[in-house]
């Protein structure tokens, strides 16, 4: 057997670098070696004493027992998450700590460390210390005019933040390609509705990520654009037939594979009965069709042999609902490898000790499935290969200078030069869909009374910052937010005003991403319940019609909510996001905010389109 010596020879100083050898072979690995590489762990939350209470400790240091199992399993990765991030210098040492106990293990080798931060909805990384950008559909709605640029751009700026952090593989890009206007978790997270302007895009991407050295995995094979569940609450399935799949579903992967060999490709939890219909049965004794993460037609048929992608292909989570609703996490492992997966994502859960026993049966049982046949020995070996050899192709090292690497980073992070495309994306996707009686741009005066509608009172707070900065007069705002308003004052305030500005995000926020329930504090009996936001939002354009209000609807994130709320507008814009970076005592704001401000007024133009069909609007 090869010892770690042999295997990753690395020496990492002032700019010196040899990185690990990739001439050994995977079949001269121990079986435990080769499948502690095909496990990506999460270690979002530990405890160091077992208990019948969920463990909510984040970790932000490496507690000695997840170290320990790094080194004894020799673990091929872990995934970061929001809960691991407190700051620069402590995300830089938690991840040389965990490529240490890398360093450690018999085999040696550096860790994937891996992480979502797709950019617009999903960023892991606190808005403020790192660039998250406007996400993919600005960057599809910015396209007819800029091309490829910000997708390269965006790209090349979060894997520069990612690699000074010590990250070396990020989830993105999403490249499914979004067909379905109630798609619950895709939507702004996809480029578009057409299939040749994903693979554009999406390839533009990967060229970023990769060639600034950070490993991206395509997602979510064969496509999540066409579902109305979301596969972290339920099972999905996809309905097309075959020629449907081949004209929308597949083309940004085939492209992409064919083109520029991704480093890896996440798999769905969705059924595709017109691909693999065969079933399993589920822990509730249920017979159901086999999700593309287990079917062994999709993925190495399909996949591997039809469109020839030989990289590594890592599961989706494995705690989402549309495993663990219908696996035991254990057989979930086993039926992804089986159907010729790589790598296992979160495949248990692991919070404290009595989790990493768990993790010994786990490995013990695939040790005990490849023995008897049941998996496929020279499978695995192939599969260990190709991580390593990914590892060696990216010049990944368990090695860093720690000091240095902490500078640097703080360099990096939210670089002037990187928030300056950041603003650069989030004007050039502000599309214009529609501007009766002349309403765009908004002509303020002294003591112009505007009353903005939000979803939520920060986002009342961002706008009327970046319309003040924008200003060259003083101007009178009053806000409702459809978290909870009282219907009395707020039917005076769109009486009082001069122009009525009003947002919506569809699909409906989640919590997280309000950030708390400031807007209820004060009088609990105003709020409103998320369902029934949607019919407030609608109740209050039709009486600021009735007033003859001049009314702008601002589409805040899937631009299909533009079919319900558009009517009652005069003027109509998408920003396909609503991040806000800086939320202080002093200052609210986001790059979209800023983007729309300048917009409104006049100061800049609306160069953006549609990269969806709403409602047989499209300004393409």
């Amino acid at each position: 057997m090869l010892n770690k010596f042999a295997i990753s020879s690395i020496i990492f100083g002032l700019g010196c670098l040899l990185p690990m050898k990739s001439t050994f072979a995977a079949t001269n690995l121990t079986l435990e070696q080769q499948l502690g590489q095909k496990l990506m762990l999460d270690f979002r939350y530990y405890c160091e004493q077992d208990s019948q209470q969920k463990c909510r400790q984040a970790v932000t240091e490496l507690p000695a027992d997840l170290a320990k199992v790094i080194t004894k399993h020799n673990i091929g990765g872990v995934i970061l998450f929001a809960e691991n991030i407190d700051s620069i210098s402590q995300v830089v040492k938690l991840n040389n700590a965990m490529q240490q106990a890398a360093a450690k293990s018999s085999l040696g080798a550096p860790l994937f460390i891996s992480i979502d931060q797709e950019g617009g909805r999903v960023a892991r990384i606190p808005r403020d210390v790192a660039t998250s950008f406007t996400g993919n559909m600005s960057i599809g709605a910015s396209y007819k005019v800029h091309g490829t640029k910000f997708a390269t751009e965006s790209a090349q700026v979060i894997a520069d933040e990612l690699k000074a952090l010590g990250v070396n593989v990020n989830y993105a890009p999403t490249v499914d390609v979004n067909m379905n206007p109630d798609n619950p978790v895709i939507n702004v997270r996809s480029y578009g509705e057409d299939p040749t302007l994903v693979s554009i895009l999406g390839g533009a991407q990967v060229a970023g990520f990769e060639g600034n050295g950070v490993i991206t995995s395509l997602k979510h094979f064969p496509g999540h654009g066409d579902t109305n569940v979301d596969s972290h609450t339920g099972l999905p399935k996809v309905m097309h037939d075959k020629e449907t799949i081949w004209a929308k579903d597949l083309p940004p992967f085939q492209r992409i594979i064919k083109e520029q060999n991704p480093g890896m490709i996440m798999t769905a939890h969705i059924q595709y009965p017109a691909l693999d219909s065969s079933t399993f049965v589920s822990k509730d004794g249920k017979t159901m069709i086999k999700p593309a993460t287990m079917s062994h037609k999709i993925i190495t048929e399909l996949l591997r042999d039809e469109m020839g992608y030989q990289g590594v292909v890592i599961t989706d989570a494995l705690d989402m609902a549309g495993i663990s609703h219908f696996f035991e996490p254990i057989e979930a492992v086993v039926n992804t490898f089986a159907a010729g997966v790589d790598i296992a994502l979160m495949p248990i859960e692991i919070r404290s000790p009595k989790d990493l026993v768990v993790l010994d049966q786990l490995i013990a049982r695939l040790v005990s499935e490849v023995k008897k046949g049941n998996l496929n020995a020279d499978d695995v070996a192939t599969s260990a290969q190709r991580i390593i050899n990914l590892k060696s192709k990216f010049k990944l090292t368990t090695e860093l200078n720690e000091s240095l690497a902490m500078q640097k980073a703080q360099l990096i992070l939210g670089d002037e030069s990187h928030r300056k495309i950041e603003a650069e994306l989030a004007l050039a996707a502000i599309t214009e869909v529609k501007n009766d009686k002349r309403t765009l741009p908004i002509k303020l005066s002294a003591n112009s009374k505007v009353h903005i509608i939000m979803p939520d009172t920060r986002k009342c707070i961002a706008l009327q910052q970046a319309l003040l900065a924008n200003s060259q007069h003083p101007i009178s705002f009053s806000c409702t937010s459809l978290q909870g308003f009282e219907p009395i004052a707020t039917l005076k305030a769109i009486n009082d005003a001069d122009i009525i500005i009003a947002g919506n995000a569809s699909p409906n926020q989640s919590a997280v991403e309000v950030g708390g329930m400031d807007d209820l504090s004060d009088n609990p009996s105003f709020a409103i319940a998320k369902a029934e936001q949607g019919p407030a939002l609608e109740r209050l354009l039709k009486q600021a019609q009735l007033a003859d209000k001049k009314t702008i609807f601002v589409s805040l994130r899937a631009p299909y909510d533009i079919a319900t709320f558009g009517q009652y507008a005069d003027a109509i814009l998408a920003t396909y996001a609503y991040n806000i970076d800086v939320d202080n005592s002093v200052k609210v704001a986001g790059p979209a905010f800023t983007a729309l401000a300048k917009v409104l007024v006049g100061e800049k133009p609306a160069q953006g389109t549609l990269p969806v069909t709403v409602n047989g609007i499209n300004n393409n």
